[in-house]
């Protein structure tokens, strides 16, 4: 056992070695393409084709996939959009992988096919996310070409982007493909199946064993792998979600916090270049006041110079209005902004600053509040301007806008969606990979070959194979599966051998309760001093007619294989009950007289009787029902003129029927103290002259129809014939 793991673990570490190079080996390439694409400005990305060999090559989407996000990671190093398409060559080598197991590239319109989808994927992914992130702010030789088509053709932006992107990555995956299909002509694919072996902990499956698995899945409502797929994939999800949402709140957060900063900065630099002593006079004369147009000069300069800044400017609280003293001019920036206020102009205070009136009144600083009007998304910071004696004179103010931050989040968000997408895609990717090959794939296997173990039934030779198939599966999963696997093996292997020994012990039963049968018909018999092997010849005969009714289909719901057993073994005991005729009836060497004939009709009944009491002593022997039957009534007729109760037609069990016609004919070919043989011809005559009447018609033909056979048993017991 130890010498088979050693091999095992052996052969995965060299799969695994193999599959670590192929993807190094491919994902260098692709860094390789992509850097010199880019160093020489060409509108290509060409960081696809090793993924696509990868995921050709391999079949596994696994590593397809790994190639592809280990790619985009290197490759943001010196294109940031690459990190973002990450998810989009991930599943490009889903689709690689899904198109190599359904299809081959061995046909042109497939790859064609495959190209098309490849590129047209590929195209809108890429032109999205770029129009996404960049709008159309990045200047590279791609969006000069989307801006010419758009301008010259009067189509959309985007979708000009998407056309140029459709051409040339049309091209790309032309390329890639062509290169896998020369791969694949002068290197048969059967060479790189030991890629795929690194994703079997076990014997690798064959395509019935796939299928048989597959059908036994579709049986089950919730799979194990579903249940843990669906389980990953929301799990996964929820991660990635709630680590955007809270980059994106840890994000806003820092915004705001460094915007309310700078706001806090400006209003208190601005506070301090204020003459107190002049603001009456601002008020009263405005621009025609000493010192305002300074003072108005430094607070632009100010804002100028600050870029987070929306609006700046000095107001006198009054209540619940604000007269301005100040206001920056913004329209430099914004042609279409309103007019500043004048100093002196009286404008009411918003609705978000009714809970600050008492603090303005006490000269507190006010804010941040943050506030969605008509003008903007702002965020408000409001420093007092006080006096010699801290008494408040008026207030600086400060808006930022938010609407950057709120612009740039989503960007951001998606982004961190965009870069987490491939890494989410990867992980789920890894998961199921590990889930199949430790868990789901073993316990399929298991399961299917258990299915098939129980199904053998009583078939030694179907227990021997499945116990073998069982063993073969050499599940090395080191862990609660493989103990679990070990422990199937040991139990099948050992019902296999206990249901052996129970058909071994069955059978010899079977062979002693026959031996039995046949000495008590032998008892019986000797007690007959003419009836010449009646018990073999009858029980042969009964077989002939029970076989003849089957291969001909009569009586079809009937005669099942166990019927025909237990009639054939039964059918010795038919005259059990003449062991209680005396001697003198039973063996007399003339006709019987009226009286001894009916003590010699109970012998139907003491077989009945005898072999009841058998079958309530011995529990569980149904043969002996038959045996009780043929006993009973082989001496009824068909046309209900026999005895002992008179039965007619299909009302006289068929293992009676059947007895009546070998125990007729044997009497008549067979000589007594009272008659001599009669002519085989001469017994078919008779045999056919009752059918209908004494004999089953069916039971009649189908041994007339065996008469080869039946010569055969008449020269083998008997030298009269």
């Amino acid at each position: 056992m130890k010498f088979q793991r050693d091999i095992f673990t052996h052969r995965q570490n060299n799969v695994r070695t193999r599959q670590v190079l192929l993807v190094t080996a491919a994902t260098l390439l692709n860094v390789l393409l992509s850097f010199a694409a880019y160093k020489f400005g060409l509108p290509f990305f060409l960081d696809s084709l090793g993924t696509i060999l990868v995921s050709a090559v391999s079949g596994m989407l696994l590593l397809g996939i790994l190639t592809a996000v280990i790619t985009s990671l290197v490759c943001s190093l010196f294109n940031h959009l690459a990190l973002y398409l990450a998810f989009s060559n991930a599943l490009l080598a889903i689709f690689t992988v899904w198109f190599i197991q359904k299809y081959t590239f061995k046909k042109f319109r497939r790859n064609l096919v495959y190209v098309l989808i490849a590129s047209v994927y590929s195209a809108i992914v890429i032109s999205l996310v770029h129009f996404a992130i960049y709008k159309q702010t990045q200047t590279s030789l791609i969006t000069y070409l989307a801006h010419s088509c758009s301008s010259d053709t009067g189509l959309p932006y985007l979708l000009s982007l998407s056309l140029i992107n459709l051409i040339l990555q049309f091209a790309d995956k032309s390329i890639s493909c062509l290169i896998v299909v020369t791969i694949f002509r002068f290197i048969p694919k059967e060479k790189f199946n030991i890629y795929t072996l690194g994703a079997w902990l076990q014997r690798p499956l064959t395509e019935q064993e796939l299928n048989e698995i597959k059908n036994m899945r579709k049986k089950v409502k919730r799979t194990l792998r579903s249940r843990t797929t669906n389980t990953l994939v929301i799990t996964s999800f929820m991660v990635m979600f709630l680590t955007g949402w809270t980059g994106l709140s840890i994000y806003s957060d820092n915004e705001k916090a460094k915007k309310t900063e700078a706001a806090w900065s400006t209003v208190k630099t601005a506070a301090s270049i204020i003459d107190v002593d002049k603001i009456d006079d601002y008020l009263l004369y405005g621009t025609d006041a000493e010192g305002y147009n300074e003072t108005s000069e430094l607070l632009n300069k100010m804002f100028r110079c600050s870029t987070d800044i929306a609006y700046l400017y000095v107001v006198k609280p009054e209540g619940i209005n604000g007269r301005f003293i100040f206001d920056v001019d913004t329209r430099f920036i914004d042609p279409d902004a309103e007019p500043p206020y004048v100093p002196g102009e009286l404008v009411p205070f918003e609705e978000s600053f009714k809970p600050y009136f008492n603090d303005m009144l006490e000269g507190k600083e006010i804010g941040p509040i943050e506030t969605d009007d008509v003008w903007g998304w702002l965020l408000t910071v409001y420093y007092p301007v006080k006096d010699s004696d801290e008494n408040m004179r008026c207030y600086v103010g400060a808006d930022v806008s938010l609407k950057y931050i709120a612009d740039y989040t989503v960007v951001f968000f998606l982004k961190i969606i965009l870069t987490m997408a491939g890494f989410f895609i990867l992980i789920v990717a890894f998961a199921l990979w590990k889930t199949g090959v430790y868990t789901s794939i073993p316990i399929s296997s298991i399961s299917s070959c258990l299915e098939r173990f129980a199904l053998s039934g009583e078939d030694q030779a179907k227990l021997d194979e499945n116990v073998k198939i069982i063993r073969s599966l050499d599940i090395h999963t080191q862990d609660e599966v493989e103990r679990l696997y070990s422990a199937i093996c040991e139990m099948t292997l050992k019902q296999a051998e206990q249901m052996r020994d129970i058909r071994h012990l069955s059978e010899s039963t079977l062979k002693m309760q026959d031996g039995l049968i046949i000495t008590m018909a032998d008892m019986v018999e000797s007690r007959d001093s003419d009836t010449g092997a009646h018990v073999q010849k009858t029980s042969e005969y009964v077989k002939i007619i029970v076989e003849g009714l089957k291969k001909k289909g009569y009586y079809a719901q009937k005669i099942t294989p166990k019927f025909m057993s237990d009639v054939v073994r039964s059918a010795p005991l038919h005259d059990v009950g003449k062991i209680n005729i005396p001697d003198g009836v039973l063996n007399k060497p003339g006709k019987l007289t009226p009286e001894e004939f009916e003590i010699m009709k109970k012998h139907t009944i003491a077989g009945k009787v005898l072999l009841e009491n058998a079958i309530s002593t011995v529990q569980g022997e149904n043969y002996l029902k038959e045996a009780r039957n043929m006993a009973a009534y082989h001496h009824e007729r068909w046309d209900g003129k026999g005895y002992p109760e008179g039965l007619h037609g299909e009302l006289i069990p068929l293992s009676a029927r059947i007895m009546a016609v070998a125990d007729v004919f044997d009497a008549l070919v067979s000589p007594r103290i009272y008659k001599p043989a009669f002519t085989m011809e001469k017994a078919i005559e008779i045999l056919q002259e009752g059918s209908g009447t004494q004999f089953d018609a069916k039971c009649v033909e189908v041994f007339i129809d065996a008469l080869p056979e039946v010569k055969e048993i008449l020269n083998k017991y008997s030298t009269n014939v």
